[in-house]
């Protein structure tokens, strides 16, 4: 990873870097010390000079409504400046968020373009929808080089989908698969990361960080397993008479916008958003929770401020 970019850890010294470079770590420093103004301040005039780094900073902060309004719509505009010039980072955000909102053809197109250069999040979604033949041509055989180049790298989920893989692939099928592997260049590995990052990990999810998995199709009458899904989080049906509020807003397309932010929580598997009309405001609640404790562990957990109300 570069040392520019929001999720990066290696320092480069100052005078050995670019001054677009110094730029960009300044905003980055700026970021980091909770001056999101500042950070967007600088990034913005580099960004609309065609600096992609700067471009794909810019991007996370509308994503995260920090320094600026939140607003998905200016995130996927500064994401797809950046991904048109090759950027790796901005290419897997754009094709999660794309993909994630329903745009499967576009999300999977920048999905691919990341994959081939051994993006591991890309590699994990781009090679469950080959397996699946779900938005692209299916090709097995690829779909699960793609998944163990993934795996090979760190991503969790991408090594339970090919334990799953293994299931069901004949062993011919594997040692084609994972020869083709070895021309898949190897992105980061997922261990090298840092635990916090600055943006990419308080956003997707999925995310932000987990990639949402490709719905498997049966592509043929013959009666052979399911191909698999990458397990999400656990969602199963909840009961509990507890919520957890999250805030209040003057407007529903706020409280929307925050839940679709923390959604993506293990602590809210199986909970849903509660809209709640009190007088000019809209509270966030999100339930239900078998307790107090219950809801109060949760909110400890999101990284957001909420606090345990009683369901009405």
């Amino acid at each position: 990873m570069h040392a520019k970019y929001l999720v990066a850890v290696a320092a480069i010294a100052l005078f050995t870097a670019p001054l677009s470079a110094q730029s960009v770590k300044a905003g980055i420093e700026a970021w980091q010390h909770a001056d999101y103004a500042a950070a967007v301040a600088i990034w913005r005039p580099l960004a609309e000079n065609g600096d992609a780094d700067a471009a794909f900073n810019l991007g996370q902060a509308y994503r995260l409504g920090r320094g600026v309004p939140l607003s998905l719509g200016s995130a996927q505009s500064w994401f797809l400046r950046a991904a048109q010039t090759g950027h790796v980072d901005a290419q897997t955000t754009l094709g999660l968020l794309l993909f994630q909102n329903g745009d499967q053809v576009q999300g999977l197109k920048w999905l691919k373009a990341a994959a081939v250069q051994g993006e591991p999040r890309a590699l994990l979604v781009y090679g469950t929808a080959l397996y699946n033949g779900d938005g692209v041509a299916q090709d097995k055989i690829l779909g699960y080089a793609y998944v163990s180049r993934s795996a090979a790298a760190g991503l969790a989920p991408a090594k339970e989908t090919l334990s799953q893989l293994d299931g069901l692939m004949a062993p011919d099928d594997r040692a084609k698969a994972i020869a083709m592997s070895r021309a898949i260049p190897t992105g980061s590995p997922v261990s090298a990361r840092p635990s916090n990052p600055v943006a990419v990990a308080e956003a997707n999810p999925p995310k932000q960080s987990t990639p949402k998995p490709v719905t498997p199709k049966p592509v043929a009458p013959k009666p052979k397993p399911q191909p698999p899904k990458p397990k999400p989080v656990a969602t199963s049906p909840v009961a509990g008479d507890w919520r957890i509020q999250l805030g209040a807003f003057s407007q529903r397309g706020s409280a929307e916008a925050l839940y679709q932010r923390v959604s993506g929580k293990a602590a809210l598997a199986g909970r849903r958003p509660i809209y709640v009309p009190a007088g000019n405001v809209i509270r966030l609640q999100v339930g239900p929770f078998v307790s107090r404790a219950a809801a109060q562990g949760a909110c400890g957990s999101l990284g957001v401020a909420c606090f345990p109300v009683p369901a009405k």
